[in-house]
């Protein structure tokens, strides 16, 4: 654990980009803790769902230590989530990779589906079309963040107003880069791995965990 500003704690479920968004965090000025124990991850100031590789596969890891349960009630109690690239993904409906659908945790009605785009993997740097009013992008509107996927979601078809999506394109085609709806945010990019703009994504989200704490 590090010592410093908000308690974080980043939910252990055997994702690969575990330790990468622990440091990130750690260098935002957060107090990091890598868990999966439940009343640790409920007690924090902030959580954060990670996740490489496949839909179905990060699906199996988050039940597996009932990550789901875990997330369902901090949203429900107003506290703050953030998910990161697969992290981000499973808030959806469901997912569909090789004609098989997954269902994830549907926070927002959405399916993941392969960018209708070449070439993939959407890999590198990219720039953001930010939703107006974002806080998430607040100073950083016009910076470019390191994705690497080859699945999204391109429609808010149903989404609550108060849902904001900020979007990206890859070979034509349009796909939902973030989100920011309520206590829930997350990014279909890597800020932990996207230099000093990630980490002033990463502060933003900090100074909303403290406004909640001072709430």
């Amino acid at each position: 654990m590090t010592a410093g500003g908000p308690r974080v704690a980043v939910l252990d479920y055997g994702s690969g980009n575990l330790h990468s968004a622990t440091r990130a965090l750690a260098a935002a000025g957060a107090e990091v803790e890598l868990t999966a124990d439940p009343a640790a991850c409920a007690s924090a100031d902030g959580l954060v769902v990670p996740g490489v590789g496949a839909f179905a596969a990060c699906m199996a890891g988050l039940l597996a230590v009932d990550g789901g349960r875990i997330v369902a009630d901090r949203l429900a109690a107003a506290r703050p989530v953030l998910g990161i690239c697969v992290g981000h993904q499973v808030m959806f409906t469901s997912g569909v990779e090789h004609g098989e659908a997954s269902d994830g945790l549907a926070v927002l009605p959405g399916v993941v589906a392969e960018l209708d785009a070449r070439p993939l993997p959407h890999m590198g740097w990219n720039t953001v079309e930010a939703a107006a009013g974002s806080r998430m992008f607040a100073g950083i509107e016009s910076e470019r963040f390191y994705f690497v996927h080859s699945y999204g979601v391109r429609t808010v078809d149903g989404w609550p107003q108060t849902a904001l999506p900020s979007f990206t394109e890859h070979g034509g085609d349009r796909f939902v880069a973030a989100v920011e709806y309520g206590p829930l945010w997350s990014t279909q990019f890597h800020p932990e791995k996207s230099g000093a703009a990630g980490g002033r994504l990463l502060r933003n989200w900090l100074k909303t965990l403290k406004e909640t704490n001072e709430a």
